[in-house]
C-alpha cells in the first residue's frame, strides 16, 4: 500500500518556538531529538539522503517541494551506511544541491508527529504530518490545519516556502559556514 505524507508546516520567531516545546512537552509525549544532515540530491525527482544521530536514510518523495500531501519511499540504515549512500548516489550521477543542518525535536500530540526544527542559516519551522494510505490524505489535511489553528500558528505560505527556500538554495554554503563560525564563538 502507498504511503503518504500530509505534512503543514510555518515558520515561527523563538518566543513562538519556546512556547510549543514547552506545550509539547507538558501535552504530548516526547518522541526524541537528533542533529540531522541532509543532501537533497540532482535528478528529476525529489531525492535525499539523511545521517541523524542514530541511523542514516535514502528516500524520495513524489509531487514537488513544500506540497502538503507527498507519497514518500523510504529506506532506513544504519548510521555508518551513510558514507555508501553518499558514494552511491555520487556514481550514480546525482550532485549535491542543498545541505541542511537541523536540530530536531519530535513528539507524538493529539495523534499526529509534531515536528520542531532549527536549521541552521534557514530558521525554526513547526510541522505536523501524519502518513496515511491514498484514501485519508484530505481529512488528514484539514485535520492538521486545525490542529495548527488550535497552536496559535498561522501556516506559512507556499509561496513564501518556496521564496525562502530559493535564496537558501544561492547561499547555503554561506549561511552554513556563517551558522558553524558562530556556533565556535559561542
Amino acid at each position: 500500500m502507498s504511503v503518504f505524507e500530509c505534512e503543514v508546516r510555518s515558520f515561527v520567531d523563538g518566543r513562538k518556538f519556546d512556547e510549543l516545546l514547552e506545550r509539547f512537552g507538558r501535552e504530548g509525549e516526547p518522541l526524541g531529538e537528533d542533529f540531522q544532515e541532509t543532501h537533497y540530491l540532482s535528478g528529476a525527482h525529489d531525492l535525499r539522503i539523511q545521517r541523524s544521530d542514530r541511523e542514516a536514510k535514502l528516500w524520495l518523495k513524489s509531487g514537488e517541494l513544500h506540497d502538503s500531501v507527498r507519497e514518500e519511499f523510504e529506506v532506513r540504515c544504519r548510521w555508518e551506511d551513510f558514507p555508501g549512500l553518499s558514494e552511491m548516489m555520487a556514481a550514480l550521477g546525482h550532485t549535491v544541491e542543498v545541505k541542511w543542518f537541523r536540530e530536531r525535536r519530535r513528539f507524538r500530540w493529539h495523534g499526529v508527529k509534531a515536528t520542531l526544527d532549527i536549521t541552521r542559516g534557514y530558521g525554526r519551522i513547526v510541522e505536523l504530518e501524519e502518513l496515511v494510505g491514498p484514501d485519508g490524505r484530505e481529512a488528514a489535511v484539514r485535520r492538521l490545519y486545525v490542529l495548527l489553528t488550535e497552536l496559535g500558528v498561522q501556516p506559512t505560505s507556499r509561496e513564501e516556502f518556496d521564496r525562502r527556500y530559493a535564496e537558501y538554495r544561492e547561499r547555503w554554503r554561506e549561511l552554513v559556514a556563517e551558522a558553524e563560525t558562530e556556533l565556535a564563538v559561542i
